[in-house]
């Protein structure tokens, strides 16, 4: 017997009846030999960490655009917080943790520049339309390894397609990815809000407070156990009634105080128009992509799409090189004096 077959034999007795087992994937969209030590979502994983495009995510922005300082999150740590949540509902829920830390670790692989600004101004003007979970998708399955993709099994790809709100994953291991990224964001976004003087404590209505918890990390332990003990021996994954409701507006309550705060988004009016015109540069000049690209073109990817493809999978930084590559006169791009 093998370790992956060990492995998958204490799953087997140890996981809970609710929980996708690694044998019983509905596998690959093509065939490969099985690993002799890792089960597929392990090795689903191991993929996802080492592609380049998990890589990028260390200098993609979460919701503060060129912040000052080193400890706002960006993409990357918002991903590991992600999966350490998820990991730690799994494990209480004795589901498998495997399957759910490659769901949170792919979970934002398409997200742009800029955070969901980018997002939102490739979505307005290339007419298929842009959505950051299809494009994570598009990557593990066409874009990464040059074309030839990650080959990850079905139930990866469906814990990240369907990770966003008003979507549902078939798997009880993506719902807690889907759960769990909630429940991140709205925590860290509190505490680097409050870092960058948007908020105070104080400015979260009692109420909430005293429901959720008077600080983040209380909030972030009382969120965790009620899922815990909400989901425990059911086969859903979910809030009790009244915390979910009070982080509902909790959620609100941060769309209307910090994600719409002129303070927060100062910035994105430039990132939109920086976005904008590269992909109406591209569009004009396609052969400028690299080949990788170009190739999908001629395999009958429509131009628009591998535009989309190209600009978001740019850092922040590498966004703005290019737009000065192509818009700034090279005698403004430097101090003369």
């Amino acid at each position: 017997m093998t370790i992956r077959e060990q492995i998958e034999a204490m799953e087997q007795e140890n996981l809970s009846p609710f929980a996708c087992l690694s044998v019983n994937s509905r596998g690959r969209d093509f065939e490969e030999p099985e690993c002799d030590i890792r089960p597929v979502f392990q090795r689903d994983r191991d993929r996802i960490l080492h592609s380049k495009a998990f890589r990028r995510l260390k200098n993609k922005t979460q919701v503060f655009l060129d912040p000052k300082g080193d400890h706002y999150r960006t993409r990357m740590s918002h991903t590991l917080e992600v999966s350490q949540n998820a990991r730690t509902i799994a494990k209480a829920l004795r589901m498998n943790e495997d399957l759910v830390e490659a769901i949170a670790l792919g979970h934002d692989l398409g997200h742009t520049p800029f955070g969901h600004a980018g997002e939102y101004i490739l979505n307005e003007i290339y007419e298929g339309g842009f959505r950051h979970n299809e494009q994570s998708v598009r990557i593990v399955e066409k874009l990464e390894k040059d074309g030839a993709g990650l080959n990850l099994t079905w139930e990866v790809r469906d814990g990240i397609l369907n990770h966003q709100t008003g979507l549902m994953p078939h798997t009880l291991e993506g719902r807690i990815v889907r759960l769990s990224d909630k429940i991140a964001y709205v925590n860290s976004d509190v505490d680097d809000a409050i870092r960058a003087h948007i908020l105070c404590e104080e400015d979260i209505p009692l109420e909430l407070r005293k429901t959720l918890g008077m600080d983040t990390t209380s909030r972030l332990d009382h969120l965790i156990h009620d899922v815990i003990t909400t989901s425990m021996n059911t086969d859903d994954i979910k809030m009790s009634n009244e915390t979910a409701e009070a982080f509902k507006e909790l959620r609100a309550f941060m769309f209307e105080h910090v994600y719409k705060n002129p303070v927060a988004k100062s910035e994105e009016v430039k990132a939109k128009l920086m976005l904008e015109q590269m992909y109406k540069y591209y569009m004009s000049n396609v052969e400028e992509l690299p080949a990788k690209l170009i190739h999908l073109l001629d395999a009958g990817d429509d131009k628009g799409r591998i535009v989309c493809d190209y600009i978001s999978g740019m850092t922040d930084q590498y966004a703005v090189d290019k737009f000065h590559e192509f818009f700034v006169p090279v005698a403004w791009q430097v101090d003369t004096y």
